[in-house]
């Protein structure tokens, strides 16, 4: 090619006219190889499955559905379980599939061939495509329908295993929860029972019934001092009655050591009833007691003069003051006795105070062990509920799952045998080819183009040489030169026409070419 030579528009047209042999022929021929190419690559068939995930048959508000999201999502699961080795050398097995490669190679070979032509295709979220290559249509529907029907049969036997596994699962949890339960509220049980009154809940009861025996103690105070002061008071009637019974019988009756022991002894068997026989009132009282009786003998040892026998006959006077003291003596043995008897209440009062005091002292201790205890136990409970829902909820799921109305797979389309090749694509090919012959004359024509290297052009010779054209002679060809010149047009004629037949043959289904 000269340098600085350009092309226009005119000069390009003009050269693909020229050499349009060249893009007819190449195109022809790569049109040619494409077409007996695509004609001896084996077919291919595909036969699909579409796989449906089928949402369950009964209400959300009775049984909580499983979404549709979560099954698809086990797909994988799926199919590495249908698509392991095993499964598979089962199906190459029954079904004789590679028969070729399972003689010539070994069956890791022949399960992946059968993995690459295996094909999966998620659609939406509720459906997906399983899908078999094979040369033999009837092969690639038997081989998609075998592994749908694996598919399927593995779905429900993993979904029933799940369920009664989840189930059987849940029960032995439940056993051991409902076990730590009842073992935690016996314990629970036995410390109330223990601790009945020093529980929280019994606080306000025991304040307020220590509240109660404080007002009780008061009142019992209060009732004990006006006791006091009413023996008090008739002890002074007493001693003023015996004073003046003493001066009576100093005066009219000569035995009068009798009567003073008489009324000492009375006196002793008063203080006796108030005061234990140790207390020194009661042994100086029975001093007393003794000397009177010894004074009492030595007096009735002696008779009586005639003059007194008379006047030691009691007056009405005195008979009515002996009266009065037996009245007053009894109503301060009475007394005495209401005082010990409220005396005794008032320990019982005062115990049970210091039994409350206790009990409201131990409230803090016990509501720390037994909100420990209340919070265990209210774990423990709330653990068994949450796995008596959750085996009810398995359970109904088993049932739906041997029932075959809860969620599961289902083949939409069934896979059926293929009516047409998928691969190879001819006519792609073919056109594939045409391209090819096409570019491969233009690669020709621009290399013949690059290889000239003569002037087409006056003013190219003006342009490149820089030198002026004085006279323009035409090319003179010669008959010779003529004559081949017509041949190789002729035989360049019967080459397209040799290669349109052949092209025309293969179309049609013809021999086979020679290349």
């Amino acid at each position: 090619m000269l340098p600085g030579r350009t092309y226009t528009s005119d000069d390009i047209f003009a050269i693909v006219r020229r050499r349009s042999w060249v893009l007819v022929l190449t195109t022809i021929v790569g049109t040619a190889v494409a077409i007996e190419v695509s004609r001896l690559l084996p077919s291919h068939y595909r036969s699909e499955a579409v796989i449906m995930f089928e949402p369950q048959r009964v209400p959300d508000a009775y049984v909580k559905s499983i979404p549709a999201e979560a099954a698809v999502d086990s797909l994988a699961m799926l199919e590495s379980q249908i698509l392991s080795r095993s499964r598979l050398e089962q199906i190459i097995t029954d079904l004789d599939l590679y028969p070729e490669l399972r003689a010539s190679a070994p069956m890791e070979d022949v399960v992946a061939r059968m993995l690459a032509d295996i094909g999966r295709k998620v659609e939406t979220k509720t459906s997906f495509r399983l899908s078999y290559v094979s040369r033999d249509p009837v092969t690639a529907q038997r081989v998609a329908d075998r592994l749908s029907s694996f598919f399927i049969e593995q779905s429900v036997h993993d979904r029933e295993m799940l369920a009664t596994d989840t189930s059987t699962f849940l029960d032995s949890q439940l056993n051991d929860a409902k076990r730590q339960l009842i073992e935690h509220e016996r314990k629970l049980e036995e410390y109330r029972l223990r601790h009945s009154n020093e529980l929280p809940s019994q606080a306000p009861t025991n304040l307020q019934a220590m509240q109660n025996a404080q007002l009780q103690l008061g009142a019992l105070a209060d009732e004990i001092d006006r006791a006091r002061e009413r023996r008090l008071l008739l002890e002074r009637q007493l001693d003023g009655l015996d004073s003046e019974l003493s001066e009576a019988a100093a005066a009219s009756t000569p035995n009068l050591a009798a009567q003073q022991l008489a009324a000492a002894r009375e006196q002793l068997q008063a203080l006796l009833a108030r005061a234990t026989p140790d207390h020194p009132d009661v042994r100086a009282l029975r001093r007393t007691i003794r000397d009177l009786e010894a004074k009492a003998e030595a007096e009735a040892a002696q008779p009586l003069p005639a003059s007194k026998v008379a006047t030691a006959r009691p007056k009405a006077a005195d008979v009515q003051r002996q009266q009065r003291r037996r009245d007053l003596t009894e109503q301060i043995a009475d007394i005495d006795r209401q005082l010990a008897a409220k005396q005794r209440e008032d320990r019982a009062l005062r115990a049970s105070i210091s039994g409350y005091e206790a009990k409201l002292g131990a409230v803090p201790k016990r509501e720390s062990e037994l909100v420990e205890l209340t919070r265990d136990y209210a774990t423990l409970q709330t653990t068994y509920q949450n796995l008596l829902a959750k085996r009810q909820d398995a359970k109904i799921a088993s049932n739906l799952e041997l029932r075959n109305i809860g969620p599961q797979f289902k083949i939409l389309d069934p896979p059926k045998v293929p009516g047409r090749p998928f691969s190879p694509n001819r006519r792609r090919i073919d056109l594939g080819g045409a391209a090819a012959g096409f570019l491969l004359g233009a690669l020709t024509i621009v290399l013949l183009e690059y290889r000239k290297s003569g002037f087409a052009k006056e003013e190219e010779v003006e342009r490149l040489l820089n030198l002026r054209v004085l006279a323009v002679m035409p090319v003179m060809v010669s008959p010779s030169q003529h004559r081949a010149r017509r041949r190789r047009v002729v035989v360049a004629g019967i080459a397209a026409i040799l290669v349109s037949g052949a092209v025309a043959v293969l179309l049609v289904g013809g021999v086979r070419l020679p290349f």
